[in-house]
């Protein structure tokens, strides 16, 4: 016996028990979709957002790790380089006078400027200032001489057995007047050289070690307010 078809019409809602059973499984599926359609939009598209963001950290967080990485990976042959630089330039650095060096070596500075036949007028070495890993040692000068004997200076002090390091600071060379019977000036006037030079020694370990504590000390000191 085939079953009369019902129309919506045709359905009282106050009695949905008496309804056909192909209406109610209608019935049943529609409000199925209608609950799975609502649970999609309140939770799951609020989920699919955040699960978008999640991915969006994800790949910015492997960009970031696989940057340390290389980092990392880089990180021991620059220790291995810096430890090598630093071994240069310690060997540099015992390439200077030592400090029981320094007076035999300011010694022949002045000597060596006497045998060009320099005219030392003043050479006053002042006291020493120590740095981080060396001292520098001020010597304040005032030369005459000439344009080759000036050479020969700086010639012969780079010939000397010590790696000898002289920086100069305001110094002048300016022409000696000197005048001949009329007043004029002789046009082989001798050249004076005034100003400070500065010499430089390494230090030892034990004032390496002083200069550290020195330098650290202030450091402590401000931490500690």
């Amino acid at each position: 016996m085939s079953q009369k078809k019902v129309s919506l019409k045709e359905l009282d809602f106050n009695n949905m028990g008496a309804w056909p059973r192909q209406a109610k499984i209608g019935f049943c599926a529609l409000i199925g979709l209608v609950i799975i359609g609502l649970a999609w939009y309140l939770f799951v598209r609020d989920k699919r957002t955040e699960l978008e963001g999640l991915e969006n950290q994800e790949s910015e967080l492997r960009t970031e790790f696989e940057t340390k990485q290389g980092r990392a990976a880089n990180l021991e042959p620059l220790k291995q380089q810096l430890a090598q630089m630093e071994q240069q330039l310690q060997q540099m650095l015992r390439q200077l006078p030592s400090k029981t060096e320094m007076p035999d070596l300011i010694v022949d500075i002045s000597q060596t400027a006497l045998a060009t036949g320099i005219t030392n007028e003043l050479f006053q070495p002042g006291p020493e200032q120590p740095k981080e890993f060396y001292a520098e040692k001020p010597i304040a000068l005032r030369m005459l001489g000439t344009y080759h004997q000036f050479g020969a200076f700086v010639s012969g002090v780079a010939s000397l057995p010590r790696v000898v390091i002289m920086t100069m600071h305001d110094i002048q060379l300016r022409p000696r007047a000197t005048q001949g019977r009329d007043g004029a000036i002789t046009p082989n006037s001798p050249l004076e050289l005034a100003g400070t030079v500065k010499t430089y020694r390494y230090l030892d370990e034990e004032e390496e070690a002083q200069q550290q504590n020195a330098a650290a000390a202030p450091a402590s000191g401000q931490g500690g307010t």
